[in-house]
């Protein structure tokens, strides 16, 4: 069945034959026909970017807290409140001591926020940040504003088109959902929560003429020579304001990759660009690694400019998405005529991110890769995967090696798809020991003690049972070396993405457990080396690391999409792993991140019971946080395998307590002994 998307274009071009006829095919100035129009969208960029500029202002902001300790300690005196209300409970002297404890906390809470975004290293990073963000807004807005306003084209097209085009008025929002399944409107649900509709009189076009305008801003952003992470988000908000379903963005950046690759893949140097691409060959090696120098030349990369895209190539390359030929090639500029920008936005079309380019990276860390998770060749005359997006997902431990990539499998054909491998043996050292743990009889035991307090609690107070602090012995130095790999691979990682081995493309960052703390980890470096625009979106699960404000204030400034803190309060195995970390920060895995503005937590202590049981509940996290392109057949298959494994960790469990005595009249000499 055509998309949403496609319905659209087929649409806008039978209602436009006159445009077609003429050669020139639809564009902006036969969409936008009045000064009112042109004017909007100029105004609806300049509205949407002003609203990015405060959200990363709020980040550095005392007066914005988000979620915070006073915030629940108020929500649980209200329903105290009420209980006493209704049960006849309490004084109202008690009360107005609670709300006077609670109005103390809420002041001590904002003289920490003021004095931490009050600090020289938090100014200065709050300064980088706006002037990066400041530098690519001037960017966006004199390239939009140079199209909107050509009087030229505007000339032209009006001489050309002199059939009135009629906008169609209404409830724009009625076409947004539309052939939608349930995910994709549960996704487009969470990101109108997130990314606030701004209100603009181009609603009230009919909906082929919006995907239109979103089309264009597409290839106007990739004019820039790069696709970077604010870019990307300006199109999210701009996608939403325009009552249109995030599908057709996702869908529309599809056909625009494969139509450039198509384009690119086609384009003929003439015989001075050889010779220079061969004068070149040797600085082209180390930027891309000698194996990717022979795929990509594959491909066409050239090593200078090559023949200039022929328009109607272009429209062929990039068919029935609605722009006419000629407004495709001028809107994506110097891309349009050159193999290498091409090569650059696609990282080499790949070749950056192969093994053998990693190479020079790994050397504090002994396997160090990037396993792509989608097949190349996937569909007819599909010959590379390739997309305008790219994730990475990080895998916490590993039973075997099929588990570096198989959790991943739940990304969508919307991105181009890798796991990062990094150390196996050490990750599989670590994933024997915690199965050890898990079935062990200390650790059946000592669960019932700890269940019966708060998992934080047990972990700030040191109330660890001794027949589990003995267990330690099974878990403790596999569990240090792993993550003191995580640590190295998170700063490999930070490297790779500012030296641009994923292209120009914005990164999304998934990873649970050790693979959060690489995530976490690689942040902190972004930050440090002030490295902005490159990821686009991070969600980590279980994450060992601190839940200080300070450090996931700096993680928010480096991202410019979601960040989320997915965490279970039942992860006992995570507690007693952290049991020998300094703890006066917190731990992310276990509660909210508390006083920053823009983090999102997700509470999934339902799925996640035991530290383990991550490898499975990563996928239907996912999908319970609204996460854009994810495959639902696959997440189905998680859900169900997530239910198997928590039943054989059971099975286990009753069998190792069949084979093993455990009397609780044992002398301690024998309770405290090892198992």
């Amino acid at each position: 069945m055509a998309s949403m998307f496609q319905k659209a274009s087929n649409s806008l071009q039978g209602k436009s034959g006159s445009a077609s006829n003429h050669g020139e095919g639809e564009s902006l100035t036969t969409v936008l026909r009045t000064v009112e129009d042109r004017s909007a969208l100029t105004m609806l960029i300049c509205d949407i970017t002003e609203l990015m500029r405060k959200r990363l202002l709020d980040t550095f902001d005392a007066n914005e807290a988000g979620s915070s300790e006073s915030d629940l300690f108020a929500a649980s005196e209200h329903q105290t409140k009420e209980t006493d209300e209704t049960g006849g409970l309490g004084d109202d002297t008690d009360y107005e001591d609670k709300q006077q404890n609670l109005e103390r906390k809420q002041a001590d809470e904002y003289a920490q926020r003021e004095r931490e975004v009050n600090e020289k290293c938090m100014v200065e990073l709050k300064n980088a940040a706006l002037d990066f963000f400041d530098d690519w807004r001037d960017s966006v807005i004199l390239r939009i504003g140079k199209v909107v306003n050509d009087k030229a084209a505007v000339t032209r097209e009006e001489t050309q088109h002199s059939d009135p085009v009629t906008a169609t008025s209404g409830d724009a929002s009625s076409s947004v959902g539309m052939g939608l399944n349930e995910q994709e409107s549960k996704v487009d649900e969470r990101l109108r929560e997130i990314c606030t509709p701004v209100e603009t009189p181009l609603r009230n076009l009919e909906e082929a003429k919006r995907a239109l305008i979103l089309h264009s801003l597409i290839l106007l952003m990739l004019s820039l020579e790069h696709y970077n992470a604010h870019s990307r988000t300006l199109l999210l908000y701009c996608t939403i304001s325009l009552g249109l379903s995030v599908k057709i963005l996702s869908e529309d950046e599809g056909k625009v990759a494969k139509g450039l690759l198509s384009a690119a893949k086609h384009m003929s140097a003439d015989e001075e660009t050889r010779k220079r691409a061969e004068e070149n060959s040797t600085a082209r090696k180390w930027k891309m690694g000698v194996a990717g120098v022979a795929g990509a030349a594959l491909i066409g990369i050239t090593g200078g400019l090559a023949a200039p895209f022929l328009a109607a190539g272009l429209g062929t390359a990039l068919g029935g998405i609605g722009l006419g030929a000629t407004a495709t090639a001028g809107y994506l500029g110097a891309l349009a005529g050159s193999s290498v920008l091409v090569g650059g936005l696609f990282g080499a079309y790949g070749a950056r991110m192969s093994t053998q380019a990693m190479e020079k990276y790994t050397r504090d860390v002994g396997d160090f890769a990037f396993v792509p998770v989608h097949k190349p060749g996937i569909g007819k005359g599909d010959a590379s995967p390739r997309r305008l997006r790219v994730a990475i997902g990080i895998s916490g431990w590993l039973r075997d090696e099929d588990e570096i990539v198989q959790p991943w499998n739940v990304f969508g054909g919307g991105l181009d798809a890798f796991a990062l491998r990094f150390e196996i043996d050490a990750l599989k050292d670590l994933g024997g020991s915690l199965n050890a743990l898990i079935t062990s009889l200390a650790w059946k035991f000592a669960k019932k003690e700890i269940i019966q307090r708060t998992v934080f609690a047990a972990l700030m107070a040191g109330l660890w049972p001794i027949s589990l602090t003995n267990a330690g012995r099974i878990i403790d130095n596999p569990w240090s070396v792993a993550n003191q790999r995580a640590m190295k691979a998170g700063e490999v990682l930070a490297d790779v993405l500012i030296n641009k081995a994923q292209g120009e493309r914005p990164v999304t960052l998934v990873g649970y457990s050790l693979g959060a703390r690489v995530i976490y980890i690689c942040l902190q470096q972004l930050a440090k080396r002030r490295a902005f625009g490159l990821v686009e979106n991070v969600v980590l699960l279980g994450a060992p690391t601190p839940s200080s404000s300070a450090e996931w204030r700096r993680i928010r400034s480096v991202v410019t999409g979601r960040v989320v803190n997915a965490y279970s309060t039942r992860d006992y195995v995570l507690a007693f792993l952290y049991r020998t970390n300094s703890v006066q920060f917190g731990v992310a895995g276990l509660h909210p991140i508390l006083n920053v503005k823009g983090i999102e937590n997700i509470d999934i202590s339902d799925l996640v019971e035991g530290h383990t049981l991550y490898r499975h509940a990563t996928g239907p996290a996912l999908g319970r946080l609204g996460f854009e392109d994810i495959d639902l057949h696959e997440i189905k298959q998680e859900e169900r395998r997530l239910e198997k494994q928590e039943k054989e960790e059971q099975k286990q469990r009753e069998e190792a307590s069949k084979h093993r005595q455990y009397d609780d009249g044992l002398p301690a000499a024998q309770q405290n002994s090892p198992r």
